[in-house]
């Protein structure tokens, strides 16, 4: 049997290994136009700033040790320009000699991955303006910046890629702006924990621009980027709008959606027998909400690799959906997310926690935002999102499992996980969420959120501050304050016909505020996420 694979990289070296693990005797062969068959994409922008300094360490497996290891015969600077369904032949062009041929396949995987979209007022052949997509972008980009000295960039496109390579210009020395046409950056995230994000990145010298967009480059002695709102000089313009899959090459036998992305079953397979496809060139069903997404992902990648690999050798496997899980880090802080977004989630609800990475008492402990999304009927969760400086991948790995296996949240709260003190807490910050989440669930107590706050002081309404009073002198949303401790023996002071909107620092005492005031009759609210979190985001 005889396998063709077109691309490497994430997809197709992954489904390329597990072929011949199974397989000792299939015929497999692996076109890649370029010159690095399998290489960290993700780790590209780490070499802008020396952070990674080695090119080498930027190559995941060469075509030698595919061949040498593998028996995988690996044919770089080899593109394939078109594919027969019928005849079950591709056409490659051999970008070296110049010439073409044909090969044959009994099975087909396709993992062209994408490549970033090119807005139409850039010009990528001008030397001062660039894109990372491989190896080769990345030492071209690293090579003009130590060549020519650059003090000014500006970043195009606030995404994954367009954010780390912005944190690695500022590293490198370099005065860096970010121009982001969407009203917040990372749109994978909520508008609140991208103002969170927002704020280290602004914190850490980048000039940030939210809402605006480029109309027009002027390419002169310097480079000049005009937007709606500005205009901004520099050395250097590098764009990151997005990516857009690789797919001009493959004919209307196999099925593509409107973006070009390639529509595939839960097995891998295409509209085409015998034609798979994996990676960032292909649709995915969404693991939540099951609707058809496109989710350019290493991690989904190489599960699609192996599931398409293991359909091909009789082995029956399927990809059960996608959550989107992610993960940034950004100067000091990092975002993850996994599942569902405020948005996009139906009949939920959501709320917020601000626990420690660790125990408090042991040295280093960094508090964190997470944020929960849950079902009002099913009371499970759909969505969670994380930022902080220490411990947010842990818990949000942890969340994105209890997502797959449609854990409850009161299944959620009872999750045996590791405890020592410079690990976690007795109850850890997922027990945390989970119990402040199941108290909603219970009507233990009812939120209200940060967003809400400007609005309820217009109107008037009775907001108490039940932290201490040294607290509430720092900075308070209101002049109405009785401290947690106090509150039994005021409870005459306070309106039994009016809905009292109580908070703390952080969530916790004002959950405790409401335990008393509804058990003695009052209506009451507690603001999720606490002061903390409002000042966070509307203060800072």
């Amino acid at each position: 049997m005889k396998t063709l694979i077109v691309g490497g990289v994430a997809g197709g070296a992954s489904a390329a290994v597990r072929l011949r693990r199974l397989n000792e005797n299939a015929e497999i062969v692996i076109f890649e136009k370029g010159e690095y068959v399998s290489y960290a994409n993700c780790g590209l922008p780490y070499y802008i700033s020396g952070v990674i300094n080695d090119r080498k360490n930027l190559n995941v497996s060469s075509p030698e040790q595919l061949r040498n290891r593998f028996n995988i015969d690996v044919r770089t600077g080899n593109e394939v320009t078109s594919i027969d369904t019928e005849k079950m032949t591709v056409t490659v062009l051999n970008k070296a000699t110049g010439e073409t041929y044909e090969e044959s396949y009994d099975d087909l995987i396709l993992a062209p991955g994408a490549s970033p979209v090119i807005p139409p007022f850039a010009d990528t052949s001008e030397k001062r303006v660039f894109v990372l997509n491989d190896i080769p972008d990345t030492l071209k980009l690293r090579q003009y910046i130590e060549d020519l000295g650059v003090k000014k960039a500006v970043v195009v496109g606030g995404g994954f890629i367009g954010l780390e390579t912005a944190e690695n210009l500022v590293k490198a020395g370099i005065d860096t702006t970010i121009i982001e046409l969407q009203e917040h950056i990372l749109p994978t995230i909520d508008s609140d924990m991208a103002k969170l994000l927002e704020n280290e990145v602004v914190a850490n010298g980048v000039h940030l621009h939210t809402g605006e967009a480029v109309q027009d480059v002027e390419y002169g002695d310097r480079l000049k980027v005009k937007t709606d709102k500005g205009e901004y000089e520099t050395e250097l313009l590098f764009l990151s709008l997005g990516v857009r899959p690789n797919t001009k090459f493959v004919p209307d036998t196999i099925e593509k959606n409107q973006r070009g992305a390639i529509i595939t079953d839960e097995h891998m397979r295409t509209s085409a027998p015998h034609v798979y496809a994996v990676g960032d060139a292909v649709t995915v069903r969404n693991f939540v909400d099951e609707t058809i997404d496109y989710v350019p992902l290493a991690g989904p990648a190489n599960k699609q690799g192996r599931i398409a690999a293991n359909n091909i050798e009789g082995l029956p496997d399927t990809y059960k959906g996608t959550q989107g899980s992610s993960i940034i880090k950004l100067f000091d802080k990092v975002v993850a997310r996994t599942g569902l977004g405020e948005k996009r989630a139906k009949n939920a609800f959501k709320s917020y926690t601000l626990p420690f990475s660790h125990a408090t008492y042991y040295p280093g402990a960094k508090q964190m935002v997470l944020k929960l999304i849950v079902d009002k009927d099913t009371e499970c969760l759909l969505g969670a999102q994380a930022i902080g400086s220490e411990g947010v991948d842990k818990r949000i790995d942890v969340l994105a499992t209890a997502i797959r296996a449609h854990m409850p949240i009161c299944d959620i709260e009872e999750l045996e996980l590791c405890y020592a003190p410079p690990f976690s807490s007795a109850k850890d910050p997922v027990n945390l969420a989970a119990n402040t989440a199941e108290n909603i669930i219970e009507g233990l107590f009812e939120p209200f959120y940060p967003e809400e706050v400007k609005e309820l002081q217009k109107k008037g309404e009775y907001i108490l501050d039940v932290r201490t009073v040294p607290e509430h002198e720092r900075g308070n949303i209101s002049d109405n304050c009785i401290p947690l401790d106090q509150l039994r023996g005021s409870l005459d002071k306070l309106p039994k016909d009016r809905t009292i909107y109580v908070h703390c620092q952080v969530g916790l005492r004002g959950y405790l505020a409401c335990r008393i005031l509804m058990q003695n009759g009052f209506k009451c609210k507690n603001l999720s996420g606490g002061y903390s979190l409002y000042h966070q985001l509307y203060e800072i």
